[in-house]
């Protein structure tokens, strides 16, 4: 599944006529870009989520051949972040037990899909994480087990756990790439129609097998902000 229906609200002014997915990176609407590497890793059907100009997302992916079984989520009436958006898309899910590779639109890397999933797919979820400096960051015990989250800025702390110990945490900032299994689902279901997906993994990771996947030869871009956008193209010349 692909979450491309966020507002794109970094990005502005690009974003107050196009839809953050249908926004170029050397050429290439990012979308196109995450279902290419999608389809070279073996994925062969995918879900697309959509809320900001998703009349203008629908219309883009209609009108090309990925070589894909693509389904749309459509969320025009409601922006219902990931949580609540992989919640609403459970119906094209039901065929299959296997799990749901999870990728935010705006999210370029050279991380090998097929081989993190292959690696991965007993986990209840696993995330794809780096070392990164940021002000956010995962907690994971020695096992990479999730254990809570921490923003380092401000101190605020959040976990299950009530008598967590950051300091003695690995911490680690997350991808934007992740794996889910339909396993979860009924823990899912209990969460109200709009929510993150990572409140939901904060909230059960006592209860479930979270695991953090952290590679060292991870390159990694989150282009979601016009910075960093500025950097896209370069970026993908250097994973080619």
């Amino acid at each position: 599944m692909i979450f491309a229906a966020g507002l794109g609200s970094r990005l502005r002014p690009l974003t107050d006529k196009m839809p953050k997915a249908l926004v170029p990176v050397a050429g290439r609407p990012l979308i196109d870009i995450i279902l290419e590497r999608m389809k070279f890793f073996g994925v062969e059907h995918v879900v697309v989520n959509v809320h900001h100009f998703s009349e203008q997302v629908i219309n883009h992916l209609q009108q090309r051949d990925y070589g894909l079984h693509i389904d749309i989520s459509d969320e025009s009436a409601e922006l219902l972040d990931t949580g609540g958006g992989l919640k609403k898309a459970r119906a094209f899910f039901k065929q299959s037990d296997a799990p749901i590779l999870l990728h935010n639109v705006d999210i370029l890397s050279n991380v090998d899909l097929g081989s993190f999933y292959s690696k991965h797919k007993e986990c209840d979820a696993a995330l794809l994480v780096s070392e990164r400096v940021t002000s956010r960051y995962l907690l994971f015990d020695e096992e990479m087990r999730l254990q809570g989250w921490t923003n380092v800025d401000t101190g605020e702390v959040r976990s299950p756990y009530a008598d967590l110990n950051v300091a003695s945490c690995r911490r680690f900032a997350f991808s934007g790439i992740h794996l889910f299994s339909p396993r979860l689902f009924p823990l899912l279901e209990t969460f109200p129609d709009k929510f993150s997906i990572m409140d939901f993994y904060l909230s059960v990771c006592d209860r479930v097998s979270i695991a953090g996947v952290n590679s060292p030869t991870l390159k990694f871009l989150d282009v979601g902000k016009q910075n960093t956008l500025a950097r896209a193209s370069s970026f993908l010349e250097e994973l080619n």
